[in-house]
């Protein structure tokens, strides 16, 4: 009972993690196979599961080295900055840092954040607590100030987010680097 009066009263220190580790293989992917780890990554909604280790989405890795939550390191053991990798990302997909940029923000504001479907979405999200109970809530569309985007495909990607009972968000980076949501409905103009 005194230890326990005693432990009360004094602060408790925050535990600290070291970072996550994780592998560059030749092909630029990122994996993590600490088996000790994955569950974390996977609560944390990160990667997808592959067998023993965990498969990194190119923006999902660049964030976690970002935030020092995770080291990388290329198939001969040397160590890879978040500089190396994103330099690396953007050779491979032109728009890699726009998708970082979008997603850190999210994840910043404690969203779960995954992949896009696939038609010209390019990102999922989850409302808070949601992740992995419930589908995701938004789908965001990611553009660069100043980037030219058809309508029409907009349009034919929002009407099919409306059917799926998801809501589109447009993501817009301004030229300072902020993120500004746009929520996208389907409207109709008749003469």
């Amino acid at each position: 009972m005194e230890i326990q009066e005693q432990e009360r009263g004094k602060e408790q220190p925050q535990q600290v993690r070291d970072p996550i580790l994780g592998t560059l293989n030749r092909s630029g992917a990122v994996a993590v196979e600490q088996s000790e780890r994955l569950s974390e990554l996977e609560e944390g909604g990160y990667g997808e599961r592959q067998g023993k280790s965990i498969k990194l989405k190119d923006f999902e890795a660049l964030y976690l080295l970002y935030a020092g939550k995770m080291s990388l390191a290329d198939a001969k053991g040397k160590n890879v900055t978040f500089e190396e990798l994103a330099k690396a990302n953007q050779s491979k997909v032109k728009d890699s840092w726009t998708k970082f940029i979008i997603y850190r923000d999210l994840r910043s504001r404690g969203y779960v954040v995954k992949d896009g479907f696939g038609f010209g979405t390019d990102l999922r999200v989850y409302e808070r607590g949601d992740f992995p109970a419930k589908a995701a809530k938004f789908v965001v569309f990611a553009l660069d100030e100043g980037t030219e985007k058809s309508l029409g495909d907009l349009r034919d990607s929002v009407k099919q987010i409306v059917r799926m009972g998801k809501e589109a968000i447009v993501a817009v980076i301004e030229r300072r680097g902020e993120v500004i949501y746009y929520r996208v409905t389907k409207a109709t103009f008749r003469k």
